[in-house]
């Protein structure tokens, strides 16, 4: 059986900020987030689409329902196709967002579609498909907070997801259970049974410092996990971020928000 997706060869460049190189051969091309994109050759022709590029054949309602299954998972209707229109291989480059690792993954080794969360896909094959994974059970839509919507790409080609901090990656044996906090999850393979869970009791949810849920990922199958989500991350550097008015007393304020009070900043 050929293969669906475009075939595509990459390399990875960095550390701590990485961005992903990959080389098209003629009339190849690859699909990406709006916002990812660092460098290309000459002869690649990029192009802004409705949805993932999966089935811009199918006429207008096949593409507005590409377009749609994004917005729900609250990314943009639209995404960038980079086409090699050159007669030699050329190379594009993208970019991750913020400090941590990209991880490709290969759709036929996880018999073509793997979950992840809704903000770690970067790039991808032309073809394959970006939706959203619908869950069957209710508490993950009341409760699952961050890690509720999740995202499935679907297809036989490469795709690349970003994490944040380091990665880890688990393989998990038949009953074998890994729980998780939401954010941390980057993905996992389609053959995981996962659900949410309430930490509870009354200590935990009030003087805790964690979430209130974690997910909770059965195998078999594999799951890749990251130590520093962007919406932690962001949660430290907001609460970092001096207050009241513009005042800075430096990083090494001893009275931080006490001392708002006591000079008078926070007006009630």
């Amino acid at each position: 059986m050929s293969s669906v997706n475009h075939e595509i060869d990459y390399e990875i460049f960095g550390e701590e900020m990485q961005y992903v190189e990959i080389e098209l051969d003629p009339q190849e091309a690859v699909v990406a987030e709006a916002g990812s994109f660092m460098m290309m050759d000459t002869d690649i022709k990029m192009d802004t689409i409705f949805g993932d590029g999966s089935n811009q054949d199918n006429g207008v309602l096949g593409k507005l329902f590409s377009a749609g299954k994004r917005l729900l998972t609250g990314e943009s209707l639209f995404m960038t196709a980079f086409l090699n229109s050159g007669y030699g291989k050329k190379k594009v480059s993208f970019a991750s967002p913020y400090p941590g690792k990209i991880i490709p993954i290969d759709l036929t080794e996880f018999g073509g579609r793997f979950i992840c969360q809704k903000d770690a896909f970067l790039c991808a094959a032309k073809g394959v498909t970006i939706g959203i994974e619908f869950s069957k059970r209710l508490g993950r839509g009341l409760f699952g907070g961050e890690g509720f919507i999740m995202q499935k790409l679907e297809g036989d080609g490469l795709a690349f997801v970003h994490a944040g901090g380091t990665t880890a990656k688990k393989v998990l044996a038949v009953g074998e259970v890994l729980k998780v906090d939401t954010g941390c999850i980057i993905g996992f393979s389609k053959d995981i049974d996962y659900d949410i869970e309430f930490i509870g009791g009354i200590k935990n949810t009030v003087f805790g410092g964690e979430g209130l849920f974690y997910a909770s990922l059965k195998g078999p199958g594999t799951v890749f996990i990251q130590s520093l989500p962007f919406s932690r991350l962001a949660s430290r550097v907001w609460a970092a971020a001096p207050k009241g008015g513009g005042k800075d007393r430096g990083e090494g304020s001893i009275l931080g928000g006490l001392g708002d009070i006591l000079d008078g900043d926070n007006r009630f």
